[in-house]
């Protein structure tokens, strides 16, 4: 998604600029793979090389910071327009003309999944407290936290571009907003919510390095673990940040990855695996409301998301009804 910020983007034939070609036109350097590559080895790759989750929450801290002062402009560039009038009433509820209007509606619920799911980082940052009981006050905080961000950014995003929402609200802030220093504040809300995601990625990267090397290397000593060996760290560390940055050149938009993820990891780690492990009851706490609510959660998610997967699958390749 940096990528795109910074090197723009095509939508529906159109082209959205970003930062750089906007600053400086369609260049080499300014296209999305360069830009991406500087990112990757110069930002994400010296973050994702710290052996402690403990180091990167000052990063983290910065990254918070980003975040708010996105929401705060455009919070703030909405009530501007809000008060001159030049904002159009917006549509409350969805257009639905045909079937493939209904199945769309499916589409926003992996987004959704996608944006909760924080399991996987729970446990790496729980073996760092020196408290474990701070787990919990963590998690509310950071869901909480994270809600606000994402319900403002929903209202006051649809708000400002009604119709003209695009997927990925930052490929918005390429036009002139009809307010004073309207390519300041674009300028401004783009770059901090890009530095923002390359913030981020450290902490997401954190887990997946954790967890790639507890299955490829599960059978061997529990002794010798990805943190213990340092030729294990550093490889696992450059073959997985090569392995991003190559998927990230051939993903044609943020939104259909974002879609088929939530669809499909995010649904089982944050719904089906869960529920699973409550069936099968190991240690036997699990009342039968608890299996039955399991089963009521696992057919939901399948079905829902079988949903999502047709109609992302069905809007990429054009298929029509």
């Amino acid at each position: 998604m940096s990528g795109d910020v910074l090197s723009g983007t095509w939508r529906s034939e159109i082209h959205h600029f970003g930062v750089l070609d906007g600053w400086f036109g369609e260049h080499w350097w300014t296209m999305r793979t360069f830009v991406l590559l500087m990112t990757t080895l110069f930002i994400l790759a010296p973050l994702a090389f710290f052996k402690h989750i403990d180091s990167l929450r000052y990063t983290s801290a910065i990254a918070v910071a980003l975040a708010f002062v996105f929401l705060i402009i455009l919070v703030g560039i909405t009530f501007m327009k809000l008060f001159n009038g030049s904002i159009a009433s917006p549509r409350f509820l969805p257009n639905i003309t045909d079937m493939n209007s209904v199945w769309n509606l499916f589409t926003a619920v992996p987004i959704l999944v996608n944006a909760f799911v924080c399991h996987s980082n729970v446990h790496t940052i729980n073996m760092e407290l020196e408290d474990s009981s701070q787990i919990q006050p963590v998690v509310r905080a950071s869901l909480v936290l994270s809600s606000i961000i994402y319900i403002l950014t929903a209202i006051f995003g649809f708000l400002l571009f009604g119709e003209s929402t695009l997927d990925d609200v930052l490929a918005n802030f390429d036009i002139d907003l009809g307010i004073p220093y309207s390519s300041v504040l674009n300028d401004v809300v783009r770059i901090s919510y890009a530095f923002h995601l390359m913030l981020v990625f450290p902490v997401i990267f954190f887990s997946l390095r954790f967890n790639f090397d507890e299955f490829m290397f599960a059978s061997s000593s529990k002794s010798l673990n990805v943190l213990s060996s340092k030729f294990r760290f550093v490889s696992v560390t450059i073959g997985l940040v090569a392995l991003v940055y190559i998927a990230a050149n051939f993903m044609p938009s943020i939104w259909y990855t974002l879609q088929f993820t939530g669809a499909t990891a995010t649904v089982c780690i944050g719904f089906v695996f869960p529920a699973a492990i409550s069936i099968r009851d190991p240690h036997g706490v699990a009342s039968n409301k608890d299996k039955i609510l399991s089963i009521v959660m696992i057919v939901l998610a399948v079905f829902s998301n079988i949903l999502a997967i047709y109609s992302n699958a069905a809007s990429l390749y054009g298929i029509s009804e």
